[in-house]
Order: C-alpha cells, then structure tokens, then sequence
C-alpha cells in the first residue's frame, strides 16, 4: 500500500500551508476495482481492472502485487483475461471495444477494435473466444491473426465472463436475463442451463464439473449443477461481484470495490485483498453533516465506522453511474451521471426522478449544483456548455468553453465554472463569460466559502484558495494524490453502454460545517480531509 501511495505522489508527501492539518477519510486502496480474474500459469491470480486501466497479478499467500500492463499502457480499461497455451495473455478492453494480446516478452498486439462493450473472454485448445457485455450482444471464436471472427450467437442480453466445460460446451451467464446458457464451440443451437439467479455475470468450473458462478446483483456466490441447474449458495458476499476463478482447488472472486475474497467451506469467506474506493469523483455533505461519495458504481455515506453503501449500480432505482452529486435535503440528492443524466435520487426508498437527459442523453455531465431558488446548474464536459435543468426542461446558460467541469455558485448566487482545458475559473450571468481566475492548469473541483474559492487544481496538484474580492491565491496543499501518476498520460476510456458513457477523472471537493474540507483523491482511492488549525 505504501509503494503504491508512494508512486502517485511521485514519492512525495503531501505539502500542506502553514497551520492546516490533513488526514485520510478512507484508506488509499489496494486496487483501483477488480473485475476479470484468471489464474495464470504461475499460480498468481491476474486481475483485470476496467477503471484502473490495468492489469495486476496478486500472489494469494504473500498479497504481492505486480503491474502487468500499466495505465497509459496499451491495454485500455480490460474488463476480462485469458491465457494461451503458449503463455501469451489475451484481454478485452471493454470502453474501446478492442481486443488485445499481451505476449510473454511484455510486447502487445492489438486484434481487433471493432467489438462494442468487448467482455468475456476465455481460450479452449487454444482457440480464443470472445462476447460482448451489451444488449443484442455477439459470442464468436476470433482468430489469433485478428481476423474475421466467426459468430457463434447473436441477440444476446449482455454475455459476460465465460469457460467451457468439462463436456466441451462453452457456458456464458446472460445478465439480462439472469441466466446461464451453453453453446458448442464449433456452433448450433444455444442451450439454457439455468435462470433465477441473482444476475450472473462469471462461469467458472470446479474440480467436480460444477459451474461456480458471481451474482453482481445479490451477491451471492453460487455452485450449479450443469446437469439439471439445481443451486447450492457457497458464500453471501456484498453486491458488485464481478468474477472468480480457482487455484489449487482455492476459490477466490472479486468486487468493483477491488475486494479479493477466498471462499472457504460452510459458507465461511476470506479477505485476500481489501477494497476501497473504485473512482472517487464527487463530494458533497449532507444537512446532518454526513459526508457522501460518489464512486462512480457506488455511492457510500463516509462515518466513523468506514463506508455505509447507500446504493450500487445493480440496487433498484439507482439512476446510474454517479460522477457529480449535491445534497439538497435529508436523504436526497440531485446526481449528474456518466449515462447523461440528471436525476432526483432517494437512495432509501430506491426511487429516482429523471430531470434531464432521460430520453436524450447529455454529452458527459460532471459537476451539479443547485443555486438560488433551486436552479440546478451541470456542465457538459463533451460539448463544452453549462446547463441549466429545471421545469421547463434544459436551457444553455453558456457554450463554447474548454472542458467544463466543477461548479458553484458564490453567496451572491453568481455561477462560477472551473473550465479544466482553459486552465481557468470564469463566471456564468445572463452577460455573458468572464475569467474570474486564469494560469491554472486543470482545475476540476471547486468549492465556494463566503468570499473564498477552494480550486483543485487536478493538473498542477494543489489546493488553491482564491480571495474573490482581491484575487490573491494561496496554495493550502501540494503533491496531492489527484490527477494521472506522475508520467502517465491516462488514455480516454470511451464508456460502456448501458451501464456507462465515456469516463474521466474528477476529483471533487466539498465543505463540512465545521471548515473541514474533503477531497477526492482519485490518483490513491481515497478520500483526504483539511482542517486548519483552531
């Protein structure tokens, strides 16, 4: 944990001003969320993680980890992996709807990049097939030359993680119908094997000839009998399971949290690798004081006893992948997703409200806030405007801007944007666009108390404060765990319909009654905490 704290902060500490204090809300984590697992031919388990852009291998008795293929590598968000015979590693990346091939000597090869929402993936005999997570999805054999796949099914209801059986039949979970179906791999028909589950997204096969199956939906970890679909429950687990996979007999799966968990007999279980947060992006504090975070498939109150899951992407009426988020009453919020959506959204009563973008999506919202009179104010990273959302539907308050991200509103009510590809703060009034502060480098959060503006600067990586009546700045704190690792140019990840769109970073910032100020430290998985003296 500490290498890995050590490599985002470019082996810094965190600088902080005179008379401020830092502390860490929630532990850096491990990894940055754990989906594909598969055993490799040296016994470690190699993770593929979408949001982390990379993929690791973890040695399961000394809780070692090792970067495989690195983020701003070649291997773009790989949802799932698979080895040859010949040691050579095959992962789909699932934003880019690519496959691509790892080979033992480190060098890769892209195979193809024509495969929308590209997911399970597994090699029989040396034969590589492939589906894709989506709806009306593809099961195909592909050619090791990246050739023209041959389509083994179509129309299927977002396939994931699959293995071919002891009989030689290949069995994928369909999520969309909460079942698990089989296909020979030379063709024919597809064959249901069984259904009312709890939304199965990984097969794997045990010793016996069992399928063992995650349940991302009810977190359940399930063994199948392939002959008649009869189900035994080995582990209750959290929701969020993504996969599994055997070692020596050993059973371990994982969770969007980047938990690593051995399930052992009678239903007992054991954590192999804590989780943490998968992508912090937005912050906000609730009317009691509760500090809320956005995690993308996730959405935690932070308390003194750790994370309380409020809701997740597979809980009812959680209105989708949550990048900004602001409180504005007991037990709501108005969300900015990654979909393209604002919503009202109740997690205790699983209802959310539609305001904006239900029927047309926006183009990658960020930053929500609602300002004097309830308006609600989002930015349109993607198009590069600043929306308002209200009764009479969505007005464009401004356009034209480089990459709108953060925004808040002053106490007067004035609209403040933090504008990451200009390097600038400006304000948006009914007048038009005005800097309000320039020379940033990518400003993303930011966060309005009386006449000071907080900026996290993401690019730079600091903590600005910002006198708005006389514009002098002052950095409160420096080598912040924001932004790409030092030396890393993150590559874009292009979305995952229907779960997500296009995803980038966003380190937010927020305010607790009494001046503490949160952020969300996405380089580490953490949530950090400034305080200043007295």
């Amino acid at each position: 944990m500490l290498q890995q704290e050590a490599r985002f902060q470019g082996g810094q500490a965190i600088g902080l001003a005179a008379g401020w204090s830092q502390r860490r809300v929630t532990a850096p984590s491990r990894l940055f969320g754990a989906n594909g697992l598969r055993t490799g031919p040296d016994g470690r388990i190699y993770i593929a993680q979408v949001t982390g852009s990379q993929i690791s291998a973890l040695d399961i008795d000394t809780g070692a980890i090792e970067t495989i293929s690195a983020k701003g590598g070649d291997i773009i968000a790989p949802d799932d992996c698979a080895f040859h015979p010949d040691g050579t590693l095959y992962a789909t990346e699932v934003m880019d709807g690519r496959v691509s091939a790892r080979h033992a000597d480190g060098t890769t090869r892209l195979l193809r990049a024509d495969l929308p929402s590209a997911n399970g993936i597994t090699v029989h005999q040396g034969r590589l097939f492939v589906n894709e997570c989506r709806p009306g999805g593809r099961l195909m054999e592909l050619p090791l030359d990246g050739g023209t796949p041959r389509i083994l099914a179509e129309n299927i209801e977002q396939p994931n993680a699959m293995e071919v059986g002891p009989d030689g039949l290949l069995y994928y979970p369909v999520m969309g119908l909460n079942e698990i179906w089989r296909i020979h791999p030379d063709g024919g028909e597809p064959e249901r094997v069984a259904g009312d589950l709890g939304v199965p997204d990984s097969v794997k096969f045990d010793s016996e000839g069992y399928i063992v199956s995650t349940q991302v939906a009810s977190g359940q970890v399930l063994r199948i009998n392939p002959r008649n679909g009869e189900k035994t429950l080995l582990a209750q687990l959290n929701p969020g399971l993504d996969n599994c996979t055997l070692v020596d007999g050993r059973l371990f799966v994982s969770n969007f949290t980047g938990e690593i968990t051995e399930i052992l007999s009678g239903g007992e279980t054991r954590t192999t690798l804590p989780g943490g947060l998968n992508w912090p992006l937005d912050l906000t504090v609730g009317p009691d004081g509760t500090l809320f975070v956005a995690d993308g498939t996730y959405f935690y109150a932070a308390g003194p006893d750790g994370l309380q899951t409020l809701g997740m992407l597979f809980s009812p009426g959680y209105p989708g992948f949550i990048r900004g988020v602001t409180a504005t009453g007991p037990g709501e919020f108005v969300v900015a997703t990654a979909g393209g959506q604002i919503a009202r959204w109740h997690p205790a009563t699983g209802e959310s409200e539609f305001l904006a973008g239900a029927e047309a999506p926006l183009d990658q919202l960020y930053g929500v806030e609602v300002g004097p009179g309830g308006a609600i104010v989002t930015t349109e990273f993607g198009t590069g405007r600043v929306l308002g959302v209200g009764g009479g539907g969505v007005e464009v308050l401004a356009s034209g801007l480089d990459k709108p991200i953060g925004v808040a509103f002053t106490a007067g009510g004035t609209c403040l944007v933090a504008e990451s590809g200009a390097g600038r703060i400006v304000s948006v009034t009914p007048a038009g666009v005005d800097t309000v502060v320039d020379g940033l480098d990518n400003p993303q959060g930011i966060l309005v108390r009386g006449s000071e503006l907080l900026v996290v600067d993401s690019g730079a990586k600091n903590l600005v404060s910002i006198d708005l009546e006389t514009k002098a700045r002052e950095v409160l704190a420096w080598n912040l765990p924001v932004g790409a690792p030092p030396g890393v140019t993150p590559k874009p990840l292009l979305g995952m319909p229907p779960f997500s769109g296009p995803q980038g970073p966003f380190a937010g910032i927020t305010a607790g009654a009494d001046g503490t100020l949160y952020i969300a430290a996405d380089a580490e998985g953490s949530v950090l905490a400034f305080r200043k003296d007295g």
